[in-house]
């Protein structure tokens, strides 16, 4: 049993190691190369993988569910309510539009206004999967092309469940089996028709009071323990849930996930779910990719290939120029709106649940499903494709009027500043960013710090700042500076160097615990390094020379002249660190300097700087009078 089961896992995970690389390499994206590698291992080629493919892709379909939660992670209510117009106005339109045309045009071939709608309305979704990937990996998703495009898949998303409510109503023969009310409605099915709308509200409305009130006390106490795994436990307990319940009311699990992870998005722990929740979801996703491409039946491509190539030129001009004329309608330009409408003219993952669900239901016949399935599977296949061709020969003739990223109401620009550690240290540097209106993301994994300063009206987002993972999903790509400000060393320094070799771009400040830390920051690669207790300390060096009858001007410039050569000796130290003998020796001339370099200021250079210390102290006065 664990020899077929592992034997099973290297025939999928070999599959990806070799196609994906292979893929992106080519330009072709690694949502391809996952269906190829699917393909290729699948009962048609190689043979690798039998019927138990399809129980792996049941499986698989979780990675769809954990995709919808990150989409809602990404999405705060206040934006979500931003979007209104781009996803019930363009997304909207878009299924209803779509539906219409493929649905007529298999009710005018003959198929029964059910399946004619039925068929319509599952051909209209797009694959997410792909498009979002597309987006991230060639950087379009800050474009206004990529911004509809995501909001038409949002609101095709949240289609799938209402089509799902649908489907059982629309079964041949004019009634509903028992198998179609188990299949929509869960274990509910005997339940009155009010009262199964009461059980729907309830767990609708029990995963958002849950997700506002709830949770975050219970990510707190988690977090309080300390347990990176523990907080992946809770995050993946939550999600099955969620999970679970959906299916009892009869609804999508990608509902259920997308609402949670939308409830969540102003939480403090939205990030560190994001970097728990992304490994899961791109190993799940492959696994599904995989999966579907394994399922492509070869006999029906073989057995019908004019007939497979004609409906997949049907689907895809279709949706093309569906697309187009709401693109036009919604003041794309052209550049934009024929982006738009690459992206987004292929079939969506989605169409292989709600095909089968339709078959369950009576409302599609098994050999149309199946054939539909494969022309879904080619679709998405042959994106990567067109997207290749739009960049090739389509957007080179317009590149004067490609809209470069811009703000608007999809989505805020990420602050560009990362502030990881929010203690006694972080915040001072903080509040002077933010008093010049500088805005920060702020990083801490003391969940007790987090809720005191959330107090105080501070939103810190929980996490580990030390993993990269963590970064990434708070926006390092394209912020402009870190401030590693933890109290870790040796977490600290991991930082600095996986900061500089994944996000080259970003300057880094860190706080070095001692001179001996601050070497190894400075190895590491940090730009700029600031001592924890050296200002502080230079601070109190000068009032102690006050007290001790020194006047303002002369104990101040001991202090920069100490202070300056502290620094240029911190640099020349580090040139001989590591070396015990020579370090000590160049230690001991370095304090002979310094004794030499304060005994040398002669009164004339001390009275002149006096003179030019209290000419700057009355222009301050003169500036930010008492009072």
């Amino acid at each position: 049993m664990y020899s077929e089961l592992f034997s099973q896992a290297l025939v999928y995970l070999l599959a990806a190691v070799l196609a994906v690389p292979l893929a992106k390499r080519l330009g072709l994206g690694s949502a391809l190369g996952y269906l190829l590698a699917g393909v290729v291992i699948g009962p048609f080629v190689l043979g690798l993988i039998g019927p138990e493919g399809q129980d792996v892709m049941h499986f698989a379909e979780f990675g769809v569910v954990l995709m919808l939660f990150l989409v809602g992670l990404e999405l705060e209510p206040e934006v979500l309510w931003r979007m209104r117009v781009p996803i019930l106005g363009l997304g909207g339109s878009q299924v209803i539009i779509s539906a219409s045309v493929i649905g007529g045009a298999a009710w005018y071939f003959g198929l029964p206004w059910q399946t004619a709608t039925a068929i319509g309305l599952i051909l209209a979704l797009s694959s997410t999967a792909i498009v979002l990937q597309t987006l991230n990996e060639k950087s379009w998703t800050g474009t206004r092309a990529g911004r509809a495009g995501f909001a038409v898949l949002l609101f095709q998303d949240i289609a799938v469940i209402p089509i799902l409510a649908l489907l059982p109503f629309l079964a041949l023969e004019g009634a509903v089996s028992t198998t179609a009310v188990d299949a929509a409605h869960g274990a509910q099915a005997g339940l009155a028709g009010w009262l199964r709308g009461l059980v729907v509200l309830g767990v609708v409305l029990a995963i958002v009071i849950s997700g506002r009130f709830l949770m975050r006390p219970v990510f707190h106490w988690i977090a309080s323990t300390r347990s990176l795994e523990l907080f992946i436990a809770t995050a993946l307990t939550l999600i099955v849930g969620i999970t679970l319940a959906m299916e009892y009311v009869g609804l999508s699990p990608a509902l259920g996930t997308f609402l949670a992870g939308v409830v969540l998005a102003e939480s403090e722990f939205k990030h560190e779910l994001e970097s728990n929740i992304e490994p899961f979801k791109g190993l799940l996703l492959g696994l599904f990719f995989i999966s579907v491409g394994a399922s492509l039946d070869f006999g029906i491509v073989v057995g019908q290939p004019a007939l497979v190539l004609m409906l997949m030129a049907a689907l895809i001009l279709s949706k093309f120029f569906v697309l187009l004329m709401l693109g036009k309608l919604f003041k794309l330009n052209l550049a934009d709106n024929l982006m738009f409408a690459f992206l987004l003219a292929q079939g969506g993952e989605f169409a292989f649940l709600l095909f089968s669900f339709a078959t369950q239901n009576r409302v599609v016949s098994s050999e149309i499903s199946n054939l539909l399935n494969v022309v879904v599977v080619l679709t998405m296949m042959l994106t990567p494709l067109l997207i290749i061709a739009y960049e090739k020969w389509v957007r080179p003739r317009f590149t004067d009027c490609v809209s470069p990223p811009e703000d608007d109401e999809i989505a805020a620009e990420p602050n560009p500043v990362i502030v990881a550690g929010y203690g006694r240290f972080g915040q001072i540097v903080s509040r002077m960013l933010s008093a010049d209106g500088i805005q920060t993301t702020l990083l801490d994994h003391d969940s007790s710090q987090i809720e005191l300063t959330a107090r105080f009206g501070n939103k810190v987002f929980y996490g580990d700042a030390s993993r990269l993972q963590l970064l990434q999903a708070a926006g390092a790509e394209e912020a402009k500076l870190l401030v590693i400000a933890i109290d870790e060393r040796d977490k600290a320094v991991q930082m600095v160097t996986a900061a500089k070799k994944f996000f080259p771009h970003l300057q880094i400040l860190a706080r070095a615990y001692d001179r001996s830390h601050n070497y190894r920051l400075m190895e590491a690669g940090a730009d700029v390094i600031t001592r924890e207790t050296f200002g502080s300390a230079l601070i109190m060096g000068e009032e102690a020379l006050k007290l001790l009858g020194y006047d303002d001007a002369r104990a101040y410039r001991l202090m920069r002249s100490f202070k300056k050569h502290d620094e240029e000796g911190l640099s020349k130290l580090y040139e001989v660190w590591g070396d015990d003998h020579a370090y000590g020796l160049q230690v001991r001339q370095s304090i002979e300097q310094l004794e030499k370099v304060l005994k040398d200021d002669s009164e004339e250079s001390v009275e002149d700087f006096r003179q030019a210390w209290q000419q700057m102290r009355g222009a301050e006065k003169r500036r930010f009078p008492e009072g």
